[in-house]
């Protein structure tokens, strides 16, 4: 997972939220290691008015305890929802991340599926095997055929096209982008907006642009996946400048 806020471009930047997980170099653990592993120290609810964002799915890690996989995915959690944003691609892994941090599936009150992508949605079947009380934003562009399996396990799912509100201070900025659908969240603090993005596949100052605009509020933090892998200094600097120009 990379974290980047609007003047820039940084591998962490944590100031004033709860960003746990699995960061910070390339940690890959054999099946035998992922059930001996130890859990980590469980992550304390936060206080009213605040959020705490934990990463459970990442191909990046703090704690050598938790395992590592290509993909993303995160819960956000607020004093009122627990919310989980992508499953990642393997749903053993996501589910033994979130056991190792004593956070049981049932506790989540909402998933919200950033796009279609394998490594985003693939651990969903297996989430709401654990969990089918729940309901799921999806784009509405993907297939039927995931609709159908969500009510299969008992669960609703609700198409996002458009810009929703799904809990208190926390929208999602529907459907973006010409090739790829995606959809980011959006999460209102007292210090600023806070965007989270799956891929970034309609391009990140595209999304930090839409989520100021419907807010109309500054941009404190953007996290999540930016494709930008591999990109050059002079594409990190032009998408820095753009951010500056966004105030």
């Amino acid at each position: 997972m990379r974290i980047m806020n609007k003047k820039l471009l940084y591998f962490l930047l944590v100031i004033g939220l709860t960003v746990v997980g699995m960061w910070i170099g390339r940690y890959y653990m054999s099946p035998k290691e992922i059930i001996e592993a130890q859990k980590v120290d469980p992550i304390p609810y936060p206080a009213e008015g605040k959020i705490s964002i934990i990463s459970v799915y990442d191909n990046y890690y703090i704690n050598p305890n938790l395992t590592t996989s290509w993909g993303f995915g995160c819960i956000i959690r607020t004093s009122t929802k627990n919310i989980l944003f992508d499953t990642g691609g393997d749903s053993a892994i996501l589910l033994s991340n979130m056991e190792k941090m004593d956070i049981d599936p049932k506790d989540m009150n909402i998933v919200v599926i950033s796009h279609i992508h394998g490594d985003h949605v693939g651990g969903l079947n297996g989430f709401l095997k654990r969990n089918g009380d729940i309901k799921v934003y999806i784009p509405s562009s993907f297939p039927n055929s995931i609709r159908e399996k969500i009510k299969s396990y008992g669960a609703e799912y609700q198409d996002v096209k458009g810009t929703i509100q799904i809990s208190n201070n926390v929208y999602t900025t529907g459907e973006m982008g010409i090739g790829i659908k995606e959809q980011s969240l959006i999460i209102n603090t007292k210090k600023g907006v806070v965007v989270i993005t799956g891929c970034a596949h309609p391009g990140v100052t595209n999304i930090v642009r839409k989520s100021k605009e419907l807010l109309h509020e500054e941009v404190y933090l953007v996290l999540g996946g930016f494709h930008l892998s591999g990109a050059s200094d002079s594409k990190l600097k032009s998408i820095i400048k753009d951010f500056r120009k966004l105030g």
